[in-house]
């Protein structure tokens, strides 16, 4: 007859029992030791996770999103990871959930509510643990898979004063506002707004843009140049050309991204057009490599690694089922003043 032992596991996989007999607590102790709870002494945490560790313990996510009603799984949605600023806020999120036994998981929309709406549906039918979701633009019926999940979620990026809505980001507005005030004061007056991939957190700057430039009595519409393409060096280049074209008379340029705006200062240098006497460039998010340009680039510095991890620990606590006393949480911006205005 087979023992006991072989019973339990006959594939040979080392279960969260095993760990707690070998620990000398309860599999409930194990678990929450594990998952890095609170309430659980230190002393035991360390034994749990020795014990764990000398085993070659793997938690099965599927037996425990069974047990608990939710997985450890994170999904995480962004735009883009060939955008340096997505990258950050992802490693950032991982860096903080891993250690408590969570398993961030990274989907890709594209900036497309459609895409987004398909990959919430195949996250949630797994039973995750939270959600951490780019901005509020999003198909009703995405919002209302939300809604109705009992998932926790916090949203990145962007902020709301919702009851019930946990956030954390800064006022996209009031950034694209400062660096436009920032032109003006240097003495710019005929400032232009150009801009890519147009999503909703790239045209909130552009509202900063205009209130500005309104505020000032100086707004003309015809110094926008909107492009759908996606943002790239090469992009910038090419519109920064063609806004020269068309209003030779633009003293100054606030790019949406500082991809755009690198571009727009390698294009600038070939046309021999003099920064910042001629024309002042300023960009967005102080990506690698603006300081590096030359002249280097006024911009405004994002705080993406810090919204990464603040938003993981707030949804670490909401997954605890603690009281979040700050739902919205703004980190606010830096306005970086460099050679090129």
């Amino acid at each position: 007859m087979p023992s006991p032992e072989r019973r339990r596991r006959p594939s040979g996989r080392i279960t969260l029992s095993d760990v707690a007999r070998q620990a000398g607590v309860s599999p409930i102790t194990a678990s929450r030791a594990l998952r890095g709870e609170r309430g659980v002494a230190q002393d035991l945490v360390e034994r749990v996770k020795q014990a764990a560790a000398a085993m070659g313990y793997v938690p099965d996510p599927a037996a425990r999103a069974l047990a608990s009603q939710r997985g450890t799984q994170v999904p995480v949605l962004i735009p883009l990871l060939s955008n340096a600023l997505f990258v950050d806020l992802v490693d950032a999120v991982h860096t903080t959930l891993l250690p408590h036994g969570y398993q961030p998981l990274i989907g890709i929309t594209h900036y497309d509510p459609a895409e987004e709406e398909q990959l919430l549906r195949s996250f949630l039918a797994q039973r995750p643990a939270g959600l951490l979701l780019t901005g509020f633009d999003r198909t009703p019926d995405a919002r209302r898979l939300i809604d109705t999940s009992g998932v926790p979620c916090v949203y990145l990026m962007e902020l709301s004063n919702t009851p019930g809505v946990h956030s954390v980001g800064f006022s996209q507005q009031e950034a694209g506002q400062a660096i436009t005030a920032h032109l003006l004061t240097s003495g710019h007056r005929r400032v232009a707004f150009v801009a890519a991939q147009l999503d909703p957190r790239t045209l909130q700057r552009a509202e900063g843009y205009r209130r500005c430039l309104r505020q000032a009595g100086l707004y003309d519409p015809k110094l926008e140049l909107l492009s759908a393409q996606p943002s790239s060096m090469r992009l910038g280049g090419e519109l920064l050309q063609e806004l020269l074209q068309r209003h030779p008379d633009v003293d100054a340029v606030f790019f949406c991204n500082d991809d755009l705006a690198q571009g727009g200062l390698l294009a600038a240098l070939r046309l021999g057009v003099d920064v910042p006497g001629r024309l002042a460039v300023a960009g967005f998010n102080d990506l690698s490599g603006s300081d590096q340009m030359l002249p280097p680039l006024t911009t405004v510095r994002t705080p993406r690694r810090a919204i990464g991890e603040a938003a993981a620990r707030m949804l670490l606590s909401l997954m605890r089922g603690e009281v979040v006393p700050q739902p919205s949480h703004d980190l606010g911006f830096e306005l970086v003043v460099r050679g090129s205005s």
